[in-house]
C-alpha cells in the first residue's frame, strides 16, 4: 500500500469577521462603527431610555438579536442566559431593550466571523488538491471547525474535489490561533497532547510555542504515528528556545517509538539543516525526506525555495521507514514570487495576497 505524507504551513486558514469583507468600504466602516458604539451603549452601568433607544436601534438594523445561520448577521448579541430577568430584550425574539444596566444581563456583542472563503484560500485548496495526501499535517489553522469548513466548503464545495474523511486539531498555546492540525483519508484513532510540558530554563511557562500533538492514524495493522510541529519562529526569535522544543521533539519521538516503528515527525520546525535544533533531531536517527535520493527540486521549502536558508518545513522519517521511500517532491506553485526565480505558480496565483502561502507543501510516498 502506498501511502502519501505531507505537510503544509497554509497561513491563511481563519475566518475574519463578516463586516471585513464587505466590498463597500462605506459599509463596512458603518458596520464598525455601530458596532463600537453599541459596544460602548452596552457597558454602560445603568441604561437611560435614551441608552435603550439607541441601541435598539443599531440592534434592529443589523438583525443583531435573531441569529440566522444561512445568513448570519454582522453583529450579534451574544446571550449565556436570555431567559426571564437576565435578558437584553424585553422578551424572546424582540430587538427592543428591556434591561436596566450592564449587570441586569450576562453576554457581549460580537463581530460575527463567516466561512472561509478567499481567493488565498481556494488557492490553498488548490495546493492540497494537487498533493492529494493521504495524510496531510496542516500548520497555521485557527481552529478545528476552520479545518473542517476547509475540508467541506472549499475542497469539496467551490473546488468540487474529494474532501477528507477525518480532521482533527487541538487548539495550542499560541494566542493568535495559529494552530497544527491534520486531515487524514485514514482514521485518527488518538490524539496525545503536550500543550502542558514545562519549559525547564522559565519556571512556570509552557515550553512548546503552540504544541507538538501525536495524531495516531491506523494503517492497517500497524499505526502511525505524526508528530505535528510548529517550532517557535525567527520573528522576535529566541533560538534556546527553539533548541529546547526541539530536544523535547526527540523525547517525544523516541517514546512514540517504543508503540510502533511508524513515526513521523512533521511541519514547520523554523530552522535549516545545519541548525542546533534540527541537529538536535537528526541525532535520533531520524533522516529528512529530502535528502532521500528520489528528491529532484531545490534545496528550500519557503520563498523562493532555491537556498538551503530556505529550507523550513520538514518530514523526518525512522530508519525502518527510509527504505519504504518511493518519492519525494515540493509542490510549489501556491506561492507568488516576483519575478519568479523557478517557481511557475498555478494561474489563479496573481499576486502575494491571493497565494496560498509562502511554503511549499512537502510530501513522501511510503510503500507500506
Amino acid at each position: 500500500m502506498i501511502v502519501r505524507i505531507a505537510t503544509f504551513n497554509a497561513q491563511n486558514l481563519f475566518r475574519r469577521p463578516k463586516a471585513f469583507n464587505l466590498p463597500d468600504e462605506t459599509k463596512r466602516n458603518e458596520v464598525l462603527a455601530d458596532f463600537s458604539t453599541l459596544v460602548a451603549l452596552l457597558n454602560l452601568t445603568t441604561y437611560s431610555a435614551e441608552d435603550k433607544a439607541r441601541m435598539s436601534a443599531l440592534i434592529k438594523k443589523h438583525g443583531a438579536h435573531a441569529w440566522n445561520p444561512d445568513n448570519p448577521p454582522p453583529i450579534y448579541i451574544n446571550q449565556t442566559r436570555p431567559g426571564k430577568n437576565s435578558s437584553l430584550f424585553e422578551e424572546a425574539g424582540s430587538w427592543k431593550v428591556g434591561a436596566s444596566g450592564r449587570g441586569a444581563w450576562a453576554g457581549w456583542a460580537e463581530l460575527v466571523r463567516e466561512e472561509i472563503d478567499t481567493e488565498a484560500v481556494r488557492n490553498t485548496g488548490r495546493v492540497v488538491d494537487e498533493v492529494d495526501a493521504d495524510i496531510l499535517l496542516m500548520v497555521e489553522v485557527e481552529d478545528r471547525l476552520t479545518l473542517d469548513r476547509f475540508n467541506q466548503q472549499i475542497l469539496a464545495g467551490v473546488l468540487s474535489k474529494r474532501p477528507y474523511p477525518y480532521n482533527m486539531l487541538i487548539d495550542g498555546n499560541d494566542s493568535r490561533g495559529i494552530d497544527v492540525g491534520i486531515l487524514s483519508r485514514h482514521p485518527i484513532t488518538s490524539v496525545r497532547s503536550h500543550l502542558f510540558d514545562p519549559d525547564p530554563e522559565r519556571p512556570g511557562e509552557h515550553l512548546f510555542s503552540r504544541d507538538c500533538p501525536e495524531f495516531e492514524i491506523q494503517l492497517n495493522d500497524t499505526p502511525m504515528v505524526v508528530l505535528g510541529n510548529h517550532l517557535k519562529s525567527k520573528f522576535n526569535d529566541d533560538p534556546p528556545l527553539r533548541l529546547a522544543q526541539a530536544k523535547r521533539l526527540a523525547q517525544i519521538y523516541e517514546a512514540a517509538r517504543e508503540r510502533t516503528p511508524h513515526v513521523v515527525v512533521a511541519g514547520d520546525l523554523n530552522d535549516d539543516l545545519d541548525s542546533e535544533p534540527i541537529e538536535a533531531l537528526l541525532d535520533t536517527g531520524l533522516r529528512d525526506v529530502m535528502s532521500h535520493a528520489s528528491y529532484r527540486g531545490g534545496p528550500g521549502t519557503h520563498g523562493g525555495c532555491h537556498r538551503p536558508q530556505d529550507k523550513l518545513d520538514y518530514l523526518l522519517l525512522p530508519p525502518t521507514l527510509w527504505h519504504r521511500v518511493q518519492h519525494v517532491a515540493l509542490e510549489k506553485r501556491g506561492i507568488y514570487w516576483d519575478p519568479p526565480p523557478e517557481i511557475k505558480h498555478f494561474a489563479e496565483v496573481k499576486s502575494k495576497t491571493d497565494s496560498a502561502s509562502d511554503h511549499a507543501a512537502l510530501y513522501v510516498d511510503l510503500d507500506l
